[in-house]
This record gives C-alpha cells, sequence and structure tokens, in this order.
C-alpha cells in the first residue's frame, strides 16, 4: 500500500463566490484595533475556506493578504419575550493585509 502525498487544490473564485463569500465587515472595538497591525475583520460563511477567503479579499479589494485566521462563532440562547430563541453560528475570519496595504471600510466595494 503506497501513500501518495497530498496536493492541495488550486482555489478559484469567482466574482459571484467573492460577494458571497465576503459577508460584510465586523466593526467592534476589538475588530478595530486590529486595524493597527493591518488586519481587518468580516464575517463569511461556516463553508468558506481560507484560501476562499483570501482570493475573495485580493480580488475585491486588490491588496496582498499576508495571512487569513478563522473562528467559528457559537449562537447565543437569547429569550424574546418569554420565548426562547437561538442566533445563528457564523465565521469570522480575521485577514492581515502585507506591509503598507489598507482596506477603507466606509468607502464599500
Amino acid at each position: 500500500m503506497s501513500i501518495r502525498p497530498y496536493k492541495p487544490k488550486p482555489t478559484t473564485v469567482s466574482a459571484e463566490r467573492a460577494f458571497e463569500v465576503l459577508r460584510a465587515p465586523i466593526v467592534t472595538e476589538k475588530s478595530t484595533r486590529g486595524s493597527e497591525f493591518s488586519q481587518v475583520t468580516f464575517e463569511v460563511p461556516l463553508d468558506a475556506t481560507k484560501p476562499e477567503i483570501k482570493l475573495a479579499v485580493e480580488r475585491l479589494f486588490e491588496v496582498e493578504v499576508r495571512a487569513v485566521n478563522t473562528i467559528r462563532v457559537k449562537g447565543k440562547t437569547k429569550r424574546f419575550r418569554g420565548r426562547p430563541g437561538r442566533r445563528s453560528d457564523y465565521k469570522k475570519a480575521v485577514v492581515t493585509l502585507a506591509e503598507g496595504q489598507s482596506i477603507d471600510l466606509v468607502a464599500g466595494v
């Protein structure tokens, strides 16, 4: 039995998928502090991969991405008018840009 070496599949992202992958920027105190270190935080779908996120950011904002870190955020259980409910799970992507690069989230795409 021979074990084949792992070959990553080349990832390509269409224009539609790029807009689908980057759902919204996350603007909180903590994510804003990341801008000091050339980091931008986005909400992405649960099935989005790091290479896919990297290509989407590079394609839409025309910047060079150095790293992508992802976090799966579990939805909280909340009550609304006394009835229990649950927020949806989502995934956050913290994108680190190359030196000297920046994304202006206020201007839009």
